[in-house]
């Protein structure tokens, strides 16, 4: 799972995962509003919600502001979000 984190002219911060990209747009599926709360962040779904293209969405890349990396434990917590597959967490037991 390719999970970024897109910033759109709008200023919206989407965390998504990636499915294809090229020079002229950017597809993405699962898309994540990130809002900010007292306890740091939350969040909220995209566009995905009331689209006709579920769950994928193409944003022209005139609309994106930058695309990047996301935080580990970002990752982590988007991937039990959407993954069919449940990791145990990376903490030991003592």
């Amino acid at each position: 799972m390719d999970v970024k984190l897109l910033r759109i002219v709008t200023g919206e911060e989407v965390i998504a995962e990636l499915v294809s990209e090229n020079a002229a747009e950017v597809t993405v599926k699962n898309g994540l509003v990130v809002i900010p709360n007292a306890q740091g962040v939350g969040f909220a779904p995209w566009a995905t919600v009331i689209s006709k293209q579920k769950p994928e969405i193409t944003v022209d890349r005139k609309f994106i502001v930058y695309m990047v990396e996301c935080d580990t434990d970002v990752v982590e917590k988007y991937e039990s979000l959407f993954s069919p597959i449940e990791k145990p967490s990376k903490k030991l037991i003592l």
